[in-house]
């Protein structure tokens, strides 16, 4: 008897250290998955894939960063310092002059044509900048892979 209630006691304690780090598995209620090979973003909501979208990465003599990295701050109507005041509209910074962002250049989604940030369709850099908004900025994880 005194085996099977350690046993038991053993087994409760292992299902709630695993309660414990579940929450943390689930932090990131947003994740923007970028392919820089495919020019596609995969969207995951509370981990469930529900966007796939084509976009542009880093053009031939830029780079477009690969890594990890939680979302820094929005801005709706962003204009590029950088480039000639470009329109970048639904920015989220995730890397220092890095962003996610709407672009004007439609055509050229699903190829390489930026200057190193993710340009995605404005539709859907506005769906996902509102996501990000609702859940909160340390809820949002880019993830950028080769």
């Amino acid at each position: 008897m005194r085996k099977i209630v350690s046993a038991l006691v053993s087994a409760c304690l292992f299902a709630a250290a695993l309660s414990v780090s579940a929450p943390a598995a689930h932090a990131d209620r947003v994740v923007a998955r970028v392919s820089i090979a495919s020019q596609t973003m995969h969207v995951y909501h509370h981990g469930r894939l529900i966007h796939e979208w084509p976009v542009s990465t880093a053009r031939q003599g830029k780079i477009t960063p690969t890594g990890q990295w939680t979302a820094q701050w929005l801005s709706r109507n962003h204009r590029s310092r950088r480039y000639d005041n470009a329109p970048m509209p639904y920015s989220i910074f995730y890397s220092g002059h890095y962003a996610i962002h709407g672009t004007d250049q439609i055509s050229r989604l699903g190829r390489p044509a930026s200057a190193g940030c993710v340009r995605l369709h404005p539709d859907n850099a506005r769906i996902l900048f509102e996501m990000t908004r609702a859940e909160g900025l340390e809820h949002m994880r880019v993830i950028v892979v080769h």
